[in-house]
Order: C-alpha cells, then structure tokens, then sequence
C-alpha cells in the first residue's frame, strides 16, 4: 500500500524489506578475514615507515660484524663458587671431553661412567664424593620419581648414550649451585 509523506504531501512507492542476509562458507569467511588481515598490515607497514622516516640510520659496516665459529668448540667450565658445585661442573665436562660408558667404571678407551666421573672429579675425597652423589641423586629422582632408580649407577647403567645422564649430570649442577653446597 502506498504511503504519502505528510510534509510533501507526494506518494511513496512501496518499500520492500531487504533479503535477510545469506550466511558465509568457511572458506569465503577465510578469504574475508584474509582481506581485512592484509589490509590491516600494510596499514601497518605504512604507518611505522611515515612514524620511523626521520630516524637517521648508518650503514652496517660487515667486516664490524662478531663472528663465532661455526662448529662449537668446548670451553673449561666456568669456575664455581661452591665445592659441590665444581665437582659436578667438572665431572660433566669430564664427560663431554672424555667421554661416558655404561656398565663399568671406566671403559678401556677412558670413558667414565656419572660415578666415575664424580669419584675422578672429588679426588677421592669422600664426604664431597657423597655430598655430590647426593646432590645427583636428588636431581635424578626429581626428573623420574623416587622409586625409579635407587642409585646413580642404576641410573646410569639404564641408558644406553649418554645424552641423558649428561643432561642430569648439569641440573644436579645448578641444583646444587642453588643451594650453595
């Protein structure tokens, strides 16, 4: 039905409600998204060269560059404040340089087992030794449960490379780092 407007007094043409809108598919949602997305970043883009243009730069001299060797190459271990400590630092360098076996105190090529390397690394003396078997432990416990492993040499004796206890070896480091032992 028409309808007339009361200022002009003139008839309007029917009006007819708009089609309720039809629901997008996944991927037209997507590209959608993907539209505004990089319209958004070059936005971006343009913004940060206007607000960054006055901002002198130099030219980066190369041969000004810090280059490290490209194969690492291994570093004595740092000197440790705490007995406990040094001796664990030491025992996992020990083992990087020297190497680690399983199943015996030390192999015929001199490698040492996590024990060996301890005992090595101690120079036999004893309350150190244990206080850092202790600490090793402690480490190894936290990492797999306390019924796991009942000693180091267990420990060790379970793996077959040495990744793994040389791993625990340096947390039994900085645990007992932590504590100042």
């Amino acid at each position: 039905m028409p309808q007339t407007h009361p200022a002009t007094g003139q008839t309007a043409p029917a009006t007819v409600p708009p089609a309720p809108p039809t629901a997008l598919s996944l991927e037209e949602r997507l590209v959608l998204t993907n539209t505004e997305m990089t319209a958004r970043l070059d936005e971006a883009a343009v913004a940060y060269e206007v607000n960054t243009a006055h901002i002198p730069i130099e030219p980066v001299d190369l041969a000004d560059v810090v280059t490290v060797p490209l194969t690492p190459t291994l570093q004595p271990p740092p000197q440790s404040p705490t007995p406990v400590t040094a001796v664990l630092q030491r025992a996992h360098h020990r083992l990087l340089t020297g190497g680690w076996c399983v199943g015996t105190f030390q192999s015929e090529d001199g490698a040492l087992c996590l024990f060996g390397a301890i005992r090595t690394e101690s120079h036999r003396d004893l309350r150190l030794e244990m206080s850092a078997m202790a600490v090793l432990l402690e480490a190894i416990r936290r990492q797999f449960g306390d019924d796991r492993f009942e000693s180091v040499p267990s420990f060790n004796d379970a793996h077959r490379d040495g990744r793994v206890p040389m791993r625990i070896l340096g947390q039994a480091a900085d645990l007992a780092h932590a504590r100042g032992l």
